[in-house]
C-alpha cells in the first residue's frame, strides 16, 4: 500500500510505527491516540479501506478517488474533509505545476491523500513531531500545519510569477510582437488557475474561524489559523493585482501592435506613392518619344526646324509639371 507514514500519537508524541493500517487502529483504540495515516496515489481499494474503518462519508471518499477538485471544506457529522491545491513553480518551463491534497479530520484520526508531489508533508509532520504541545491539541492542528504549508509554498510561486510578469513589462515597449502577446495569454491563464486554487481558501479559514468555538478548537490553534489567514489574503491580493496588470498589459501591447502595424502601412504607402510619382515623371518622356518614332510619313513636325528642340522642350515641361504637382501633394 502506497502508504508514506503511518503513525499513533499520544499527547504529541509518536508512541508507535504501525506496519499495517489494521496494527494502526488497534494501537490508535488501545492508547486513546490520534492516528495520521499518509497515503499517496492509493487505488481505490486501500481508499475503501480506510474509509470503511473511519466510516468517511461516501462523497468525501467519491471525491478523493475521483480527483481533480476545486478548493473546499465540507463537513460529515464530526468529520471534515478538506481538498486543497499546493503549487509549484517551474523554473525551467517558467509555468506553474498545480497538485491536488485531499486530506479527512475525524476527532482522533487524520488521513492524507496526496495526489502530487507537493507539499511536502514529511515536512510538516517532522515540524508538528518538534512541537508536541501544538500536536497534543489534535487534528485540527493537522490539517493547520498542512495549510500553514500549502500557502507557504505559494510564496515562491508568486515570486516566480512576479519575475515573469516583471520580464513582460520589461519587454512591452520594446517588443510589440504577436510571441509577446501569446506569453502574457498564458501568464494571464495561470494567474486565473493560480486564483482558482487560492481562492476558496479564504473562505475555508473563515468557516473553520467561525466554527472553532462550536467544536471546541483550542485557542491557540484559532490564532495560528488567523496568522494562515492573512498569509492567504495577501496571497489572494497579490494575484489580484498581477491580473489586473497583465489585463492591461495585453491592451497596451495590442494597441502598439496596431500602431506598428499602421505605421508600417503608411511607410509602404508613402513609399508606394514615391514609386508611382517617378514612373509618370518618366512615363512623360518616354510617351513624347514614343510618338515622334513612330515610323510614319505624314508627320509636319518631322520637316520643321523647331520640330526637335519643340519635343525635347514639350518632354522637360512634362517632367516639370508632374514632379511640381507630386511635390505640392507631397508625393515625393
Amino acid at each position: 500500500m502506497p502508504i508514506i507514514d503511518n503513525a499513533v500519537y499520544v499527547e504529541g508524541r509518536r508512541i508507535t510505527n504501525p506496519s499495517s493500517l489494521e496494527q494502526t487502529f488497534e494501537y490508535m483504540r488501545a492508547n486513546g491516540g490520534m492516528a495520521w495515516i499518509g497515503l499517496f496515489r492509493p487505488t481505490k481499494e486501500e481508499v475503501e479501506q480506510v474509509a470503511a474503518e473511519f466510516s468517511l462519508h461516501p462523497l468525501a471518499v467519491e471525491d478523493a478517488l475521483s480527483g481533480h477538485q476545486r478548493a473546499k471544506l465540507e463537513r460529515y457529522g464530526d468529520i471534515l474533509f478538506a481538498v486543497l491545491r499546493p503549487a509549484r513553480y517551474d523554473d525551467a518551463t517558467e509555468t506553474v505545476d498545480f497538485g491536488e491534497l485531499h486530506v479527512f479530520v475525524g476527532p482522533d484520526f487524520v488521513v492524507t491523500i496526496r495526489h502530487a508531489d507537493s507539499p511536502d508533508l514529511a515536512k510538516v509532520r517532522r515540524r508538528l513531531e518538534g512541537q508536541p504541545a501544538l500536536l497534543a491539541r489534535g487534528p485540527e492542528a493537522v490539517l493547520y500545519a498542512v495549510m500553514d504549508e500549502v500557502v507557504d509554498e505559494y510564496a515562491p510561486v508568486v515570486e516566480g510569477v512576479q519575475n515573469d510578469l516583471d520580464e513582460i513589462e520589461d519587454a512591452l515597449f520594446r517588443h510589440t510582437d504577436t510571441a509577446l502577446s501569446r506569453r502574457i495569454y498564458e501568464l494571464s491563464t495561470e494567474v486565473i488557475s493560480f486564483q482558482r486554487a487560492t481562492g476558496p481558501l479564504t473562505g475555508m479559514l473563515e468557516a473553520l474561524l467561525r466554527g472553532a468555538d462550536k467544536y471546541g478548537v483550542d485557542i491557540e490553534l484559532q490564532r495560528s489559523l488567523r496568522d494562515v489567514y492573512d498569509h492567504a489574503l495577501r496571497v489572494a491580493d497579490r494575484l489580484a493585482s498581477f491580473r489586473a496588470v497583465l489585463d492591461n498589459a495585453l491592451t497596451v501591447n495590442a494597441t502598439l501592435v496596431t500602431q506598428r502595424q499602421t505605421e508600417t502601412a503608411l511607410q509602404q504607402n508613402e513609399q508606394v506613392k514615391k514609386i508611382s510619382g517617378w514612373a509618370a515623371i518618366l512615363f512623360g518622356p518616354t510617351l513624347v518619344g514614343t510618338v515622334y518614332g513612330m515610323n510614319f510619313e505624314h508627320m509636319p513636325e518631322l520637316d520643321l526646324a523647331w520640330g526637335y528642340p519643340a519635343a525635347l522642350l514639350l518632354m522637360v515641361a512634362t517632367s516639370v509639371a508632374l514632379y511640381t504637382m507630386f511635390k505640392r501633394r507631397h508625393w515625393l
